[in-house]
Order: C-alpha cells, then structure tokens, then sequence
C-alpha cells in the first residue's frame, strides 16, 4: 500500500460509520461517455453490478457496449433511476444543468432515495454549489480526478487512466459519511486515491497546476505562431522541446474554455503570478548580471527536481 493511500485511510472524513452497499454490489450511471466516463466504464467492468451508460448519440452508447465499457445504455438521464450511483462525466456547464435534471427526477420520485451523485468535473465550487440546493434524498459528492489526456472522446478512452491519480473529494456538509465512503470507494477501485479538499481550495489550485499552464502553453505557441506567420522557417526549428511545451494546447477548447469561465477568478488570480514571474524573467535577461540569471534558473531547476523526487516524473 502506497503513503497517500495509507494517510487517505486515515482520514476520518472518509470513514463509514454504519455498513453500507459496497460497489461492487451497486448499479453505477455515467453520464457522458467521453474519455472520462468511458475510461472509468471501461475500469468498472467487472466490479459493479452494472454500468449503465447515459450519453446522447445513440452512435456513443453503441460503441461503449461494443467496447465493453457499459453493460447497458440510454441517451436520457432517466435511465439513472435504478441507479445507486451517479456520475457526472460531462463538461462542467453540462454538469450544472444535470444537477438541476437529477434534482427534477429525484422531486418526482424518479430516482432511488439515498442515490450518491458524484462527478468529474474539472471545478467545485459552482458544481458543489448547485449540488447544495438537490432534495434531502440524494447525496451529493463532489468529485475531480487528476489526470486525463490533451485528446478528447470515447476512441481514446482506457481502463488504466486513474491508476496512481489523485482523485479529489468534495462532500457537502449534509452528505452522509457513507456516502462519501462509496464514492472514495470507487475511487479505489479504478486504482486512484482518495484525496478530501474544500472546494474553493481546490479551484485554487487547479487553477495553478492545470489551467493556467494550459494558457500559458496556449500563449506559447500563439507567440510561435504570430512569428511563424511571416517566417515559416520556424516550423522547421520546431523539435521535441517546442512541442512538449505546446502539447496542452491541443486539448478540447469548449472544454477549456467551459473550465476556465467556471474558475474565472482563481485562473486570473494566477495569471498575475505568471506575468510577475516572467516580468522577473525579462528584467534578469535585460540585464547584465548573467550570475543572477543562473542563479534565478538553477533556483527553479532544484524546485522542479525536489518535486520530481517527492512526487515522480
């Protein structure tokens, strides 16, 4: 057992109190079926019940069934109704209006009494927000994991994605703690590890480890761009470095762009560190003293290392 699955037991937010269902005794609903949903139907097989897959293209829930990622699938989310788990694997605006359709179902006795409704969503606080306001039967558990891919949809999807990967927890205050044991439960099984944080603490620092670097990946290769519009030489410099750096700016743009207004003021609050560190940059290359450059350089090299070491590559 690895350091950060021993300290995740540990934690006493996430222990049960009384027995509950465990997972593999559960009915699991994802709703969407890209690369998150369809990577975590793809590392349930065999250890739910049932999987039932919720997407909108009828096309999407044929090829998870073909794959193996679902037992069974639907296009509307009412299919969740004999669900006892819920996940939300869709954009975050798609998850904000979900929320308000499980909380219609479950007024209208749609949905089991008790249903955890958990998600992927890549920011808490509107998400968790939003989940606050669902009727008194269904326990809602915000949730992020940490890893993913620059691509996007089911063709990429894997079974192997949440191995070794934080996977954050948001319960509510309302939420029961057996809810939030079921959902670090899952957790646990597509072999990532639970991880509690707040909400707002979480987009604090998402906004620093994941969509800020998507920007400034972003502004990388605009920058190149601009250049290389009047000099396509550049293309031709382009190697290994250029395209390491630039990589996160393939990714899905109305996914970025609904996480980054979903984090509008975490993600500007970290621009201004990026433009404070850069204007530091800039003043140590205007100027003379080269000792203070290497030395400003090597600084950030042994911090980037000492994160290496701690963390892995």
């Amino acid at each position: 057992m690895n350091g950060k699955l021993a300290n995740r037991l540990s934690d006493p937010s996430l222990q049960s109190p009384a027995p509950t269902k465990s997972l593999a005794d559960c009915t699991v609903a994802i709703a969407g079926l890209g690369l998150m949903g369809g990577s975590l139907g793809l590392a349930l097989r065999g250890k739910a019940a049932c999987v039932v897959g919720i997407a909108r293209r009828a096309e999407t829930v044929e090829q998870a069934l073909a794959i193996g990622a679902i037992d069974a699938g639907a296009s509307d989310l009412s299919a969740a109704g004999n669900a006892d788990l819920i996940v939300l694997a869709t954009p975050v605006s798609v998850i904000l209006r979900q929320i308000d359709q499980i909380g219609v179902l479950a007024g209208q006795g749609a949905l089991r009494d008790g249903v955890v409704l958990t998600d992927m969503g890549s920011t808490k606080a509107a998400i968790c927000d939003a989940m606050a306001r669902l009727p008194a039967s269904v326990q809602p558990v915000g949730a992020h994991p940490m890893c993913g891919k620059e691509t996007s949809g089911l063709d990429v999807a894997e079974g192997t994605l949440y191995r070794d990967a934080p996977f954050i927890l948001c319960p509510l205050p309302r939420t029961e703690p057996w809810a939030t044991s079921l959902v670090a439960e899952l957790a646990e099984t597509v072999g990532a590890y639970p991880l509690p944080l707040d909400p707002q603490h979480h987009d604090r620092l998402t906004a620093a480890i994941s969509h800020a670097p998507y920007l400034a990946s972003v502004a990388v290769f605009a920058a190149a761009a601009d250049l290389a519009s009047g000099d396509p030489v550049a293309w031709q410099l382009a190697a290994s470095g250029f395209r390491s750096t630039t990589r996160l700016a393939g990714s899905d743009p109305v996914m970025m762009a609904d996480i980054l207004h979903s984090n509008r003021a975490a993600v500007l609050e970290h621009i201004d560190r990026l433009r404070e560190q850069l204007d530091l940059m800039a003043s140590l290359v205007a100027g003379d003293d080269s000792a203070a450059l290497q030395a400003e350089l090597a600084r950030i090299q042994t911090q980037r290392q000492a994160f290496l070491d701690q963390y892995g590559s």
